[in-house]
C-alpha cells in the first residue's frame, strides 16, 4: 500500500461512471493508483436517471465488458428490471436498458474499487495541478494541503467544475444532488491554458411514488426472455419492478407557457449550452409546438426508496411551477414532489484539445475523461473512462496509445467524434453516429474487443475462459446451420415447401420471415447454447451480405487510417488547402489521412491536395 503524501504512477480525479472505469484500468494492469473523489457517498453516483443503457448506450456498456471494464457487471448487480428496445428492428440497434437501483450501484461500485489491489481511494478537494518538466511529473494539491506526485493525472470532473445550480429564481454553487462544486481548478486549469466552455444538463423532479395513481398510467414491465449486460453473467435478469407510461396534456403545456419568463432557460440567467436530445419540459413545450402531449415515464430509483424519477420532464422552472404541471399529468394530480426538478451549468474543455488517446496535446500526461470533454451520459463517460486509464498506463510504460477505430467499437466511434470534430453541445452517441453499425452489434463485442482486453492485462483467466467458450459454441452453431439440410422434419413450416428440401438451414434462415427459432426447436443438441447466442448467429446469417460489403468498405478506409500524418507536418505550407482546412488541421493535428478527412471544413478536394503533397515530398 502507498503511504499517504506519496508518489502515484496515477491520479484520477473524480469517482463518477468516468473516473471508476479510469482508476479499475490502471490498477488491474499493474500501477499504482490514487482516485481522488469530492466526497465518497457520490461513488459512481448516478445523479440523473436512475438507469443504464439504452440505444447506442448498451452497445458501449458491452463494449466495456468485453474489454475488462467494471460498468455492465455493476449495472447486472443493481438490475431491478431490464428491457430489449428496439425489438421490431434489426439487430444492429437492439439495445438493452437496466432500471437500477441507485444505492445499490453505488454501494457495489464503491466495494469494487475498494478492494482492487493498486488502487487508493479518498476523499479530497483537488484546487491545483502543476507540471514540473524537470521531473516529468505532476503535483496535485487538495484544499486540507496535502499534496499528491504522479506522472500520470485522469482528470475526471464530470459536471463539478465551477458547477452551479439553478431552481427558478434561486441558484446557488453546487455539483449534482447537492454535492460541492469544484471551483478552484477551474482556476487551475485556465492556468494551464486549457480552453474551457459552459454546458448545462438538467434533471426532473422526483415524486412521492406513494401519492402517485399507477391504474390512469401504462404499466411497462421487464422482459423476461432479456439477458444480461455483462458476457459474464449467465443469471436470469432481474424484473422486480414496473415503470409506468403517461403523457403531459394541454393543461401541462399552458401551465408551461404561461410561466416561461419566470424560466432561466428564458429569461437569460442560464448561458450554458443544453443537450439537443434530451431537452428540459420547457424546450419541448416551446420547440415541439405542434404536439399536444409528450411521453412521460414514471421510474423507480430503487427498491428501498419511494422516489419516483418523472422521466421526459426536466426543467429548471420554480418549485411552485414544477407542481401544477406535475398534477396535471394523468396519475399524478396528487403527486408530491420529494426533490424538485434543476438544471446545473458546469465548465468542460473543448475536446479538440485532446489526443486520439485522451492526453491533453501540450501538456504530456494529463488525461481527461467523462463529461468533462463536453459528452452527456454514465455510459459514454465510462467509456472514455476504460480508454483514459489504459493509455495512462501506456503513457507511464511508453507504449504506443490504444486508439480503438471506429469500425472497431462504438468508443472508438465516441472518441473520434469528440477529438476530431469536437462538440457544441453535450454530445450524446446514437446508432447513427457509427457507419458500420450492422459490424457494431451489441451480440459481439466480446468478438470485436475481448482479444485486446486480454492482451491489456483487464481480462482475468476466468473470464478469458468463458469468452473463448462462446466462441466456440457460436462457431458450432454456424457450422450446424451450414451443414443440415431441411427433410421432412421441417415441413410444419409454413415458408418451406418440396423445392426447398436439401437446402441447408442457413440459406432459409436468411428469408425475411424465418426465424431462428423455428430452427431451434429441431436442434436436440441445444445444450449450454443462450438465447443471445442463438440470436446471434441469426444476425450474422441473415445479414451476411450486408455484413459483407460492410467489411469491404472497412478495409477501403483502412487505407487512409494507416497514412499516418507527421507529428511536425506545416499545413500553412501546403498548396492547394483551403483558409479553414489550414486553420482546423493545424489545431487538430490528425494523426491520420482517414482523421484529416472527419475534420468539419476538411473538404474531398483539400484531402486531394494534402495526398498531393505528400506524393511530391515523397512521403505517400
Amino acid at each position: 500500500m502507498v503511504a499517504v503524501g506519496e508518489k502515484y504512477a496515477v491520479v484520477v480525479i473524480g469517482a463518477g461512471h468516468a473516473g471508476c472505469e479510469a482508476a479499475l484500468a490502471a490498477a488491474r494492469r499493474g500501477e499504482p493508483t490514487l482516485c481522488l473523489t469530492i466526497s465518497l457517498d457520490s461513488v459512481a453516483a448516478m445523479p440523473c436517471n436512475p438507469a443504464i443503457g439504452g440505444p447506442a448506450k448498451s452497445h458501449i456498456v458491452r463494449e466495456i465488458d468485453a474489454l475488462g471494464g467494471e460498468m455492465a457487471r455493476v449495472a447486472d448487480a443493481a438490475c431491478i428490471q431490464m428491457r430489449l428496445l428496439n425489438r421490431s428492428k434489426g439487430p444492429a440497434v437492439h439495445a438493452l436498458r437496466a432500471q437500477t437501483d441507485k444505492n445499490t450501484y453505488q454501494r457495489t461500485m464503491k466495494r469494487t474499487l475498494e478492494k482492487q489491489g493498486n488502487l487508493v481511494l479518498q476523499q479530497g478537494m483537488v484546487d491545483s495541478l502543476v507540471y514540473s518538466r524537470e521531473r516529468a511529473e505532476w503535483e496535485i494539491s487538495l484544499e486540507d494541503g496535502r499534496l499528491y506526485r504522479a506522472a500520470a493525472v485522469i482528470a475526471a470532473c464530470g459536471t463539478y467544475l465551477g458547477s452551479r445550480i439553478v431552481i427558478g429564481p434561486t441558484s446557488f454553487a453546487s455539483g449534482p444532488g447537492g454535492q460541492r462544486a469544484a471551483q478552484k481548478l477551474t482556476g487551475a486549469l485556465r492556468g494551464l491554458g486549457i480552453e474551457l466552455r459552459r454546458f448545462k444538463t438538467g434533471t426532473p423532479a422526483r415524486v412521492d411514488g406513494n401519492s402517485l395513481e399507477y391504474s390512469r398510467m401504462t404499466s411497462q414491465p421487464g422482459d423476461s426472455d432479456c439477458y444480461n449486460f455483462s458476457f459474464g453473467n449467465c443469471r436470469p435478469v432481474n424484473n422486480l419492478v414496473q415503470c409506468w407510461l403517461t403523457y403531459t396534456t394541454a393543461q401541462t403545456h399552458a401551465i408551461i407557457r404561461a410561466n416561461l419568463h419566470r424560466s432561466p432557460l428564458y429569461c437569460g440567467s442560464i448561458t450554458g449550452v443544453g443537450p439537443r436530445y434530451c431537452p428540459s419540459i420547457e424546450d419541448k413545450v416551446v420547440r415541439f409546438a405542434d404536439k399536444d402531449r409528450h411521453q412521460t415515464f414514471i421510474e423507480p430509483e430503487g427498491l428501498d426508496t419511494c422516489e419516483m424519477y418523472v422521466q421526459g420532464m426536466s426543467t429548471s422552472l420554480p418549485v411552485d411551477v414544477q407542481e401544477q404541471f406535475l398534477r396535471t399529468v394523468p396519475g399524478l394530480e396528487g403527486a408530491i414532489i420529494m426533490r424538485p426538478g434543476y438544471a446545473i451549468e458546469y465548465d468542460c474543455i473543448d475536446p479538440c484539445q485532446l489526443m486520439p488517446s485522451l492526453m491533453h496535446k501540450r501538456w504530456p500526461g494529463l488525461f481527461f475523461a467523462g463529461q468533462v470533454n463536453g459528452t452527456s451520459g454514465y455510459e459514454e463517460a465510462a467509456g472514455q473512462g476504460l480508454m483514459a486509464g489504459i493509455n495512462a498506463v501506456n503513457y507511464l510504460r511508453r507504449q504506443p496509445a490504444v486508439i480503438l477505430r471506429r469500425s472497431q467499437a462504438y468508443i472508438g466511434v465516441l472518441i473520434d467524434d469528440l477529438v476530431t470534430k469536437g462538440t457544441s453541445e453535450p454530445y450524446r452517441m446514437m446508432t447513427s453516429r457509427a457507419e458500420y453499425r450492422l459490424c457494431l452489434r451489441q451480440d459481439n463485442a466480446d468478438s470485436r474487443l475481448t482479444p485486446l482486453g486480454r492482451e491489456l492485462g483487464l481480462v482475468d483467466d476466468e473470464n478469458y475462459g468463458r469468452y473463448c467458450r462462446r466462441q466456440s459454441r457460436l462457431q458450432w452453431l454456424r457450422d450446424e446451420l451450414n451443414r443440415r439440410k431441411t427433410d421432412h422434419t421441417c415441413r410444419h413450416l409454413p415458408y418451406i415447401g418440396q423445392e426447398d428440401m436439401g437446402k441447408s438451414w442457413a440459406e432459409i434462415l436468411r428469408r425475411p420471415s424465418c426465424k431462428i427459432d423455428d430452427f431451434r426447436e429441431l436442434c436436440r443438441e441445444e445444450g449450454e447454447f443462450s438465447r443471445e447466442d442463438w440470436q446471434s448467429v441469426e444476425s450474422e446469417i441473415k445479414y451476411a451480405g450486408y455484413i459483407d460489403k460492410q467489411r469491404q468498405q472497412i478495409a477501403q478506409a483502412a487505407q487512409l487510417e494507416d497514412r499516418l500524418l507527421p507529428e511536425d507536418y506545416d499545413y500553412r505550407q501546403c498548396p492547394g488547402l483551403s483558409l479553414e482546412a489550414r486553420e482546423k488541421l493545424e489545431r487538430i493535428r490528425p494523426l491520420n489521412f482517414g482523421q484529416a478527412g472527419r475534420i468539419s471544413g476538411v473538404s474531398p478536394a483539400d484531402l486531394t491536395a494534402l495526398m498531393i503533397d505528400f506524393k511530391r515530398r515523397g512521403r505517400w
